[in-house]
């Protein structure tokens, strides 16, 4: 009977112990940063050049859509580019050399008539002085020679105007035109380097969401995955225990699966928005408490790299 109650009671200060030491250890969960990569612009999965718990560097190839709309308002925007800098070309170019040959040749004739009006104006003009014509004869040849001298400056302006080109405002518009074009075939082609579908970040792929042949719509989620170095430990406590716990703080974390002790500095302490954000498992607290969560970042990334998420991690009190 004795030697019963003896072993009765060896087995209850065990227990007891149990539970004083569970009570001085918390529990909480590896974390990692999560990353979704999603497609701009709608196009059929044409390759996928990753493969689930593949680990991939920043700027690298995930997969390639299928978009033929791109293809074919590349060619638009090409051929608007083409002839909107035919247009500006012209505009400051001005006419073209057999213009300035013919307007040259008109220059010359009109000069000739010009001169001869002027010769004649002079000559009845002396004639006028010594009445040897009348009035009315000599007015209709002051006449042909105002009409000469206003045909031959007029062929002067518009040679001008042909060998200086357009108006400003012409090669401003041309100019206007040309550039508009020029961003629409850049627009164009940034929508067709969105055909590759580019890691944002060092990362580790965790789920593909496609398959070869599916439609990815502009904003879906293609790639879900962790962002490599970005482990993190999360645990909740209960208000009563909000004292022990200061940002900054370092602290040891324990991963028993393998069974490793990690560095870390406490890097927030904040409380819980909603219930079903408890890392730690029946944290016990009175339900006029508030938990709050604590965020541990580790001193050595290099530790933590091979840390599987989910799991289980305990840090003593």
């Amino acid at each position: 009977m004795k030697k019963a109650i003896m072993i009765i009671s060896l087995i209850f200060i065990f227990i007891s112990c149990q539970k004083a030491k569970k009570e001085n250890v918390i529990q909480g969960k590896t974390e990692k940063e999560q990353i979704a990569v999603v497609s701009k612009i709608p196009g059929k999965i044409l390759k996928i050049f990753v493969k689930e718990g593949d680990i991939v560097q920043k700027g690298d190839t995930l997969a390639l859509l299928d978009i033929p709309e791109v293809d074919a308002k590349k060619s638009q925007a090409e051929g608007a580019v083409i002839s909107a800098k035919a247009q500006y070309k012209m505009a400051v170019k001005g006419a073209t050399e057999n213009q300035i040959k013919q307007l040259e040749a008109k220059k010359m004739g009109l000069k000739e008539q010009y001169e001869f009006a002027q010769k004649s104006i002079r000559r009845l003009n002396n004639m006028l002085k010594d009445s040897l014509i009348s009035q009315q004869t000599y007015d209709e040849t002051f006449a042909k020679y105002q009409g000469a001298q206003a045909q031959y400056n007029a062929v002067i302006a518009e040679l001008d105007d042909a060998k200086k080109g357009a108006r400003i405002e012409q090669q401003t518009m041309a100019l206007g035109q040309q550039d508009r074009a020029l961003g629409a075939l850049q627009e164009v082609e940034t929508a067709d380097k969105e055909r590759y579908i580019i890691a944002p970040q060092d990362m580790s792929i965790e789920t593909i969401t496609l398959n070869l042949g599916e439609l990815a719509l502009p904003g879906y989620t293609l790639f879900n995955g962790y962002i490599a170095n970005s482990t993190y430990f999360r645990f909740t406590i209960p208000e009563n225990q909000l004292a022990k716990f200061k940002k900054g703080q370092e602290v040891t974390v324990h991963v028993p699966y393998k069974k490793e002790d990690i560095k870390g500095t406490i890097s927030t302490v904040k409380q819980l928005g909603a219930y079903g954000n408890i890392a730690t498992a029946y944290p016990d607290y009175e339900m006029q408490e508030s938990l709050f969560e604590i965020k541990i970042m580790p001193a050595n990334d290099d530790q933590t790299k091979d840390l599987i998420t989910k799991t289980t991690v305990t840090l003593s009190l």
